[in-house]
C-alpha cells in the first residue's frame, strides 16, 4: 500500500529524517511514537504528501507520489488520501454533513453520489444525529468523528492520524481508538497514526519508533 525509501528531511542545520525506509501493508495499522522533536510529524507530513523530503522516494498504490507535480500531488492526495488531525480542523460556518462531503465536492463528485456516502459514515461512526449540526454546537468527540468521516468520505488507500486523540478525554480518546479498528474490519481501512498514547500505540498491528531521525 505504501513505501518510502531513504527519506531524508533538514530544517537549516537540523537533520530531522535521517533515511527513513518503511512499507505499510493493506489494511495495517501502523503506530508512529517517538519523543518531542524526534520527526513523526515530520515523516507523517511527508508520507501524507504535505511536505516533500529532500531525499528519497514515495509510493502509494503503486504510484510514485515523489514523481508527480505539484496539481497531480494535489488531485492524488484528494482522491487517495484521508487525514485526521489533532484539531479536527472543520469549518466552523458549515455543517457537519457539509463539513464531512467537502473532500467529495473537491473531486468534482456530484452531491447524490456524496450525500448517502457521507451519511452512512456518519451511521457508522454514530453521528447521523449531528447531520445539521455546526461544530460549535457538537461535543470534541463528536467533532473528531466527523473529521473521521470527512477523511474516508473519498474511499482513500491510506488514512493519516496526526495525534488525533491527543485533544479528546480519555473516554473518548478510548472511543476514538476502538473506531479505527472497527473501520479496519468493516472498511478493510489502512491507517498510519502519530500518537503518544501508549497503550493506544501498543494495540496497533505494529509500532514504529523514531528515535534521532532514524527507525
Amino acid at each position: 500500500m505504501l513505501k518510502a525509501e531513504n527519506i531524508q528531511k533538514t530544517y537549516g542545520n537540523l537533520q530531522v529524517l535521517k533515511g527513513i525506509s518503511l512499507d505499510v501493508k493493506k489494511g495495517e495499522i501502523i503506530s508512529i511514537v517517538g519523543a518531542s522533536g524526534a520527526g513523526k510529524s515530520t515523516l507523517l507530513h511527508i508520507l501524507g504528501t504535505l511536505d516533500q523530503p529532500d531525499q528519497g522516494d514515495l509510493w502509494i498504490n503503486d504510484q510514485k507520489v515523489s514523481a508527480l507535480n505539484s496539481n497531480q500531488l494535489a488531485r492524488f492526495r484528494n482522491q487517495h488520501i484521508g487525514f485526521v488531525f489533532q484539531f479536527h480542523n472543520l469549518l466552523p460556518e458549515f455543517t457537519a454533513l457539509e463539513n464531512i462531503c467537502m473532500p467529495g465536492m473537491i473531486a468534482g463528485k456530484e452531491e447524490k453520489e456524496i450525500k448517502p456516502r457521507a451519511e452512512e459514515l456518519m451511521a457508522l461512526l454514530r453521528i447521523e444525529h449531528r447531520k445539521e449540526h455546526k461544530p460549535s454546537e457538537m461535543s470534541g468527540g463528536e467533532q473528531q468523528r466527523a473529521s473521521v468521516a470527512r477523511a474516508l468520505i473519498n474511499n482513500p488507500a491510506i488514512v493519516f492520524a496526526d495525534e488525533p486523540s491527543g485533544n479528546l478525554d480519555s473516554a473518548n480518546a478510548d472511543e476514538l481508538h476502538d473506531l479505527f479498528f472497527k473501520l479496519r474490519k468493516e472498511l478493510d481501512q489502512t491507517f498510519v497514526i502519530v500518537t503518544h498514547n501508549k497503550s493506544f500505540a501498543e494495540m496497533a498491528d505494529r509500532q514504529v519508533e523514531i528515535r534521532d531521525g532514524k527507525i
